[in-house]
């Protein structure tokens, strides 16, 4: 069985790459260079290469802030590009397996997590651009799974864990904001559960299709989150520093960032048997391959 991962260079790709498909799973992820997703001609002719089972499309372009002047770019990657995914999958009879964001919603929901079929509501470029690759995903395969999912961290490029942890080994006191809550999500824990997705739909032509969410259980805030990474660094014995939270005000930004990114798992659990772990065990996880085990 032949499976393509595009956006293999980035966290989740690499963890999909790296993880313990069953025996007879190839998986293939060429590089941006050797294959423009973009290019209708160019991924006609990657498709055409060998009799794939699944797709999983992990690309997209991510620079929250900078999308809000690079648009056409933005748009390029995160919804012309799925289209052309979508109608070249669709073709062949086989399912496309697609990673979203929290982005689509405004973020403004008082309480609570936010549950797939909620309207979507995108505050910026990023968001409204990773809409439209859903739409675009939804209208053009009918044997397609979203999985939006936020705050990945892994040991892999760059990510805010990982600058937590250089920002606490550089200055003597970190402030971050403390009023955005989301899930903190491993890309390892993601990358596992497209994987289920990816091998069930591919063996069987009545998997649960539709959007759903992926992330690690549990919620915190963005200042939370730095004083667990911090906290964890320092049992690994790296410093630790006091982290202050401030106010979304106090920190701007061209994107508009949503106070409220938790995202419900029911549907994913009902349907693939997906139990996320808590968002602390994956940390830890993350924190030994970067800094090692715990010290006595």
């Amino acid at each position: 069985m032949d499976i393509l991962v595009l956006g293999g260079a980035g966290q989740v790709g690499t963890e999909l790459q790296a993880f313990a498909w069953p025996d007879g799973v190839r998986v293939h992820a060429p590089t941006r260079e050797a294959l423009d997703i973009t290019d209708p001609a160019a991924m006609a002719s990657a498709m055409a290469e060998r009799e794939y089972a699944a797709v999983i499309n992990t690309a997209a372009y991510t620079a929250v802030d900078k999308a809000e002047s690079d648009v056409v770019a933005a748009w390029r990657l995160n919804a012309l590009a799925p289209a052309i995914l979508a109608a070249e999958t669709k073709a062949r009879g086989i399912p496309l397996i697609h990673v979203s964001t929290d982005y689509v919603f405004a973020g403004t929901k008082p309480e609570g997590a936010y549950a797939p079929d909620e309207p979507v509501d995108p505050q910026s470029v990023y968001g409204a651009s990773k809409a439209a690759g859903e739409f675009a995903v939804r209208t053009g395969n009918p044997r397609y799974a979203i999985l939006r999912t936020a705050w990945v961290v892994s040991p892999h490029r760059s990510n805010f864990l990982k600058t937590m942890l250089r920002l606490a080994a550089e200055r003597d006191a970190l402030t971050v904001v403390d009023d955005q809550y989301g899930c903190p999500t491993s890309a390892t824990d993601l990358a596992a559960t497209l994987a289920t997705v990816a091998l069930r739909m591919a063996a069987d032509a009545d998997a649960p299709t539709g959007t759903f969410h992926c992330v690690n259980a549990g919620a915190t805030t963005w200042c939370g989150f730095a004083r667990a990474i911090v906290a964890g660094g320092a049992r690994r014995g790296g410093r630790e520093v006091p982290v202050a939270g401030i106010p979304t005000s106090a920190y701007p930004t061209p994107a508009r960032r949503p106070s409220n990114s938790r995202l419900s798992t029911d549907s994913l659990s009902a349907a693939y048997g997906v139990a996320p772990r808590p968002w602390q065990d994956a940390l830890d996880d993350i924190l030994d391959t970067l800094a090692g085990p715990v010290r006595p």
